[in-house]
């Protein structure tokens, strides 16, 4: 619930941003032209964000016949979390990992990596995939997407008055020479912050929901020490093994980021600054287990 509130919290800060733009600028055709262009191009990603994720990471679906094991503890954790069975796709790669996409329950998909199935246990596992279906059960892809639409229509509006400025059609307007300077200084600032403000804010919602979906998972399986106990085994897989050809606009999907290694992310790493970790796409693995073992103690679920 909490993480809910700050999601909507965050997605209005987004929307002032953006209406914040609208007054400034004082004309809105191409706010409107820049929104409605980045909300067609998010809600073809949103409805077919499931074959889209499949063809940019790899993942292949495979059969009951294929991964009769997988299957079987997928339709165990989906009865659990009283949702329709996702379909179920592994990926080739040695790193332990793990994601899910689809728009709504009925078209949930579920992927893991060759890695996972050899470093964690049968308990571990549920524990990570009942992480997953909790992204589906709370319709992640769905507040990713708005995200996506207010922040892409943001960061265009600031690319549009970009070239305005280089072009000089912002330059007088009849007015006098220090109130066109500084409406020239005030929309320069728009151009430079206002993106990056939108960045930080949707990473802010990206790492709400890995938090929304630790819980979720804790409460589907019950087992909220397992899940931490399987994440510090991913985290220190991946920084060994970074993901090999993995296009970075996807590492947000999987339940461990799984490029940190290869980039440095220092936003995942403690004691580094927290400035750094504003755009990290995924919350600090110690929060996460912290958290994780709250639940554990708030709910006497220790085994």
């Amino acid at each position: 619930m909490v993480n809910n509130l700050k999601a909507v919290a965050l997605l209005a800060a987004l929307s002032a941003i953006f209406m914040a733009i609208g007054f400034i600028v004082g004309s809105f055709a191409g706010l409107i032209m820049g929104l409605v262009f980045a909300l067609v191009m998010n809600v073809a990603a949103y409805w077919f964000s499931d074959r889209m994720a499949l063809m940019a990471t790899g993942a292949k679906e495979v059969s009951i016949e294929e991964a009769p094991e997988l299957h079987r503890i997928v339709e165990e954790v989906a009865a659990q979390a009283k949702l329709p069975k996702p379909r179920v796709a592994m990926i080739q790669s040695d790193q332990p990992n793990a994601f899910a996409t689809g728009r709504d329950p009925k078209h949930g998909v579920v992927a893991v990596t060759t890695g996972i199935m050899r470093i964690l246990d049968e308990r571990e596992l549920s524990a990570v995939l009942g992480h997953e279906l909790g992204h589906i059960r709370n319709r992640d892809i769905l507040i990713g997407t708005i995200a996506a639409v207010i922040a892409g229509a943001i960061s265009f509006v600031a690319w549009m008055l970009q070239w305005t400025l280089i072009f000089g059609g912002l330059g007088g307007r009849g007015r006098d020479n220090n109130s066109g300077l500084f409406g020239i200084l005030g929309l320069l600032a728009i151009v430079i912050l206002a993106p990056i403000a939108a960045v930080i804010i949707r990473m802010a919602i990206s790492r709400g929901r890995e938090y929304g979906a630790d819980e979720a998972g804790a409460e589907i399986t019950g087992s909220p020490l397992v899940l931490a106990r399987a994440l510090e085994k991913l985290e220190a897989a991946a920084r060994v093994a970074p993901m090999q050809k993995l296009n970075p606009s996807m590492s947000h999907l999987f339940i461990v980021n799984p490029l940190h290694a290869a980039k440095g992310d220092p936003g995942q790493q403690q004691g580094q600054g927290w400035f750094v970790g504003l755009f990290s796409t995924h919350p600090p693995i110690t929060q996460r287990i912290e958290r994780l073992e709250q639940i554990a103690r708030s709910r006497n679920l220790y085994a």
